[in-house]
């Protein structure tokens, strides 16, 4: 399966997860959009199966909701480009691309994260005034990560607590 052939599940998941799915007609709308745009591809085409899928088996590793709001952020602006030198006279092709736009819309600290990111591979760690500056950070970031887990502890007893089970 291929880009196009993952599409409704891709906007499937994007959709449930930021609660913009108001009733099963707007996602069966969708179905027969992306069913049109899989013909405006050929995604039926023989090559479509080479290599596996390319978003989802990445979306299995991220399961925090901040961190599928992050790798889906990017996917609506990756799907967003491909469609930007398609037939925008189509009107699937125009209900598709707002239904991007308005999920994309609900997600705007994505892209900012996703940057950080990419600029944190890019930081050459053999150099020495970034060892310098990073040794100098690291008890801040060690504090950061033992609040990040003991928030988690925190909240998991919390819910023992509560819960009676």
């Amino acid at each position: 399966m291929a880009f196009q052939t993952y599409s409704l599940f891709v906007l499937s998941v994007i959709m449930v997860s930021f609660g913009h799915v108001e009733n099963r007609l707007n996602l069966l709308q969708l179905q027969n959009d992306i069913d049109k745009l899989k013909a405006d591809f050929n995604s039926s085409h023989s090559d479509v199966a080479d290599g596996g899928p390319i978003f989802t088996e990445r979306l299995s590793s991220w399961t925090e909701r901040n961190e599928k709001r992050i790798i889906l952020s990017q996917i609506i602006s990756m799907y967003l480009k491909m469609l930007e030198s398609t037939d925008k006279s189509k009107a699937h092709v125009r209900n598709i691309t707002e239904e991007l736009r308005t999920l994309q819309q609900s997600l705007p600290d994505g892209s900012k994260k996703m940057e950080d990111l990419k600029d944190l591979t890019k930081l050459q760690m053999s150099d020495l005034k970034v060892q310098r500056k990073a040794v100098n950070e690291l008890f801040s970031v060690l504090q950061k990560l033992g609040d990040t887990s003991s928030s988690h502890k925190r909240k998991r007893s919390q819910f023992q607590r509560l819960c009676k089970c």
